[in-house]
């Protein structure tokens, strides 16, 4: 089965377009309910309209909608892989009963130092929640990497990007070259441009139009020379973002 590399659609809907136990490792950030709270009082201009930001605000992912979610993520996963979850400490405590509902085993939150202070206002952000969950049991590559990540937060870039360092360590302990990664909301596509520059192979997808561009823009070297308007197209089924790498979702 053939995938497209990059699709816009409705995350869950996306998923169930998946072969069952095609996906080597999953990393995703979705846009969690709690973001919403944060930017109806004014904590970040970089989650809204203002004249310090022109992002336009993307649609957010209810917690509701989670149990489907992560049920579709176990199932596309293969035996013996790993799922990492961007997400604040209110989502952790909703997210994290779900998931094992569905079938995943939680190690524990991996937390990502952001260096700096961010938003809110007692005591203000400077951290955020990987969740760290097993179908079955595959081992770390190395297990001298410790569950605390420092890497500065990108500043005035895309809402809620993450830097690429963090998604290279997530994607260096749990897969091999040549593997599929994929990020059902991949939002500035940080997971991907990572999967690609260590010789994995990226699919993924993202409802919202402004981070469909910006993938298209950061994966451009992965594209062969070709007329600019064949890349602007949504038909991108054909084209491989490797040279080196050519893959087949099975």
């Amino acid at each position: 089965m053939t995938k497209k590399i990059l699709s816009q659609e409705d995350a869950v809907t996306w998923l169930k377009s998946l072969e069952d136990g095609s996906i080597d490792l999953l990393i995703t950030d979705p846009p969690y309910e709690s973001l919403e709270k944060h930017r109806a009082v004014g904590t970040t201009t970089r989650l809204k309209n203002s004249k310090s930001s022109s992002n336009e605000w993307f649609k957010i992912f209810p917690n509701t909608r989670f149990e489907e979610l992560f049920s579709e993520i176990f199932r596309v996963l293969k035996k013996n892989s790993h799922f990492y979850l961007f997400c604040d400490p209110e989502t952790m405590f909703i997210a994290k009963p779900i998931a094992e509902e569905v079938g995943f085993k939680f190690w524990k939150p991996i937390i990502w130092d952001k260096v700096k202070i961010g938003m809110g206002y007692h005591y203000r952000a400077r951290y955020e929640n990987i969740l760290f969950f097993e179908k079955g049991k595959r081992k770390l590559n190395n297990l001298s990497i410790p569950d605390i990540i420092e890497c500065p937060r990108i500043h005035k870039g895309y809402p809620t990007e993450k830097p690429v360092d963090v998604a290279k360590v997530l994607i260096e302990q749990s897969s091999t070259p040549g593997e599929v990664i994929a990020d059902p909301f991949f939002g500035s596509c940080s997971v991907g441009v990572a999967a690609f520059e260590m010789e994995r192979n990226f699919i993924g997808n993202d409802i919202n139009d402004s981070a469909i561009k910006i993938a298209r823009e950061r994966l451009a070297d992965y594209l062969p020379e070709q007329p600019q308007e064949s890349v602007e197209t949504d038909e991108i089924d054909d084209i491989k973002f490797t040279p080196q790498l050519s893959f087949t979702l099975a």
